[in-house]
């Protein structure tokens, strides 16, 4: 005799696990305009190349003679596979079982998708929908005791932050422990319309006494404009495709580094247009995410957080093909000062560029911290010494581009100033430790007030003074290493990306990463 009867009950079983939770669970999924968590999976890797671990979990009842009459699989999916023929782990929750409810799961399923990820250094992919958290009140009755929290493999999850790129895709109603994991990532987003985050929902925080639908309590523009999560998006479909794109810049882990991919755009290309990219009229804004386009190869550049901390522009890019993490001034907004929004966007960036070994570049447009209540309100001057300090912290190669201002403290974060300054500017470039138009009359109060034609002796000092603050003096004192054409940014930040590769060295940073 064989074991044809045993594997006979292994198909059975197999096909109780791929039915999920039911014909009209699954309907009603699709009726939400939402796929299933298997679905998911293979919309998200290479075709065919998902490996399920744990296929068979999940909750069984048998009649009295141990034979199985019901199974209801667990909520929680995970196993290996490949995106651009390179392996990851990917998981996903099921909301058509329990709505991806703690009572449905297997927290060790949970945790040993994470240690896996760890343990053989491979990136990791969370589909989030649910709370798969500690359970219910109905859980409890059931459980016939309660307990002090805990958050099972917490411990894994913060540590995977600091050695594998680990991303979070919110696809539905997501709550609790769900959104500890949507945030417990490097990059995450909310699929506009089908998902929302909270830390409690509607029910729990009605019985508190406020009233809120799913969008207006967690929805994806709250939180991408709040900076809870990177990005919203559309579709489905675009977070899949755009979870592919943000692992394309990445190692697998911090063991290896960034991989070069073949550039077709000439290295030499320069746009003519950005000779008078930045106006004269200092007054003037101008946008900045044509200019970071324009230097970086063609079709690479991958924004990231764009709702939020708006002072700069962030994002992964490559030069000649090599991966390298922007920071880009915005002075569309604010004229580029930095609020305590925009200082924790640098922080996470920063952070995110030294972990994974990607050189930094850095476009300066920045008049400083913002001043007056609302910056004291949200402690900016906090704020901006944490990335103050991030940027001092970093250890991958650094570059900046001044294309007009750099001043007081935050402007000092151009660059850290303890190694060698790979530095240029630009002939806008304009610097000092306070604008000149801000103190001006103050510093040469008395000599104003002694004057016979005020108004003539401060033009005169306007005049002077406008010699001493040209780039040129700077440059003379070796105050800035080089001034550029800006039509040759785009050469000298290649040249410098092809540089930063002796320098960078792969392996765990010192410090862990903070989500």
């Amino acid at each position: 005799m064989g074991w044809e009867q045993e594997i006979a009950e292994l198909r059975q079983r197999q096909r109780a696990a791929h039915a999920m939770g039911g014909a009209d669970k699954l309907a009603r999924q699709r009726a939400h305009g939402k796929l299933n968590a298997r679905e998911r999976l293979a919309a998200l890797v290479d075709d065919g190349s998902f490996q399920e671990i744990g296929e068979l979990s999940g909750f069984a009842q048998y009649d009295a003679a141990g034979t199985m009459v019901s199974f209801q699989p667990a909520n929680f999916l995970f196993g290996l596979a490949s995106i651009a023929g390179r392996p990851v782990v990917a998981t996903a929750d099921d909301f058509t079982v329990r709505g991806g409810a703690a009572d449905a799961s297997l927290h060790r399923k949970l945790t040993d998708a994470e240690r896996l990820a760890q343990e053989y250094r491979l990136p990791l992919i969370r589909m989030i929908e649910g709370t798969g958290g500690g359970g219910s009140v109905r859980t409890l009755e059931k459980a016939g005791y309660t307990y002090i929290p805990e958050i099972p493999g917490w411990e894994v999850m913060t540590a995977n932050l600091s050695q594998v790129p680990v991303v979070a895709m919110g696809l539905g109603p997501v709550a609790g422990l769900g959104a500890g994991r949507m945030v417990m990532a490097h990059y995450s987003l909310l699929v506009e319309g089908t998902a929302q985050m909270f830390v409690a929902g509607p029910p729990v925080v009605s019985a508190a006494g406020e009233h809120r639908t799913k969008e207006e309590l967690g929805g994806a523009g709250i939180h991408a404009g709040n900076g809870a999560v990177d990005d919203r998006v559309g579709s489905e479909a675009e977070a899949f495709l755009r979870t592919r794109w943000f692992l394309s810049y990445l190692p697998s882990s911090v063991d290896e580094l960034p991989a070069r991919t073949p550039c077709h755009d000439p290295v030499t290309r320069a746009d003519d247009w950005l000779i008078g990219a930045v106006p004269r009229d200092p007054r003037r804004l101008y946008p900045v995410r044509p200019i970071v386009a324009s230097v970086v190869d063609a079709g690479s550049w991958f924004e990231i957080g764009r709702e939020w901390g708006t002072g700069v522009v962030t994002g992964l890019a490559r030069l000649d093909g090599w991966p390298v993490a922007i920071i880009a001034s915005n002075p569309e907004c604010l004229g580029g000062l930095w609020t305590a929004a925009t200082a924790r966007k640098v922080e996470r960036m920063v952070d995110l560029a030294d972990t994974f070994h990607l050189p930094l570049i850095q476009l300066v447009d920045n008049p400083g911290f913002l001043i007056g209540r609302r910056a004291e309100e949200e402690a900016t001057i906090r704020w901006g010494c944490r990335a103050l300090a991030a940027i001092y912290q970093a250890s991958v190669p650094w570059c900046c581009v001044v294309m007009r201002k750099a001043y007081g403290m935050a402007g000092s974060g151009h660059a850290p100033a303890d190694r060698f300054r790979w530095r240029m500017a630009w002939p806008s470039g304009d610097w000092g430790s306070l604008p000149i138009a801000g103190g001006l009359e103050a510093a040469y109060r008395a000599e104003l007030d002694a004057a016979d034609d005020p108004a003539a002796r401060l033009a005169e000092i306007k005049a002077g003074l406008e010699q001493v603050r040209s780039p040129f003096r700077t440059a003379e004192h070796f105050g800035v290493e080089a001034i550029i054409d800006p039509r040759e940014t785009r050469a000298e930040l290649c040249r410098f990306a092809g540089m930063a590769q002796r320098v960078l060295k792969p392996g765990k940073k010192a410090r862990g990463l903070r989500p």
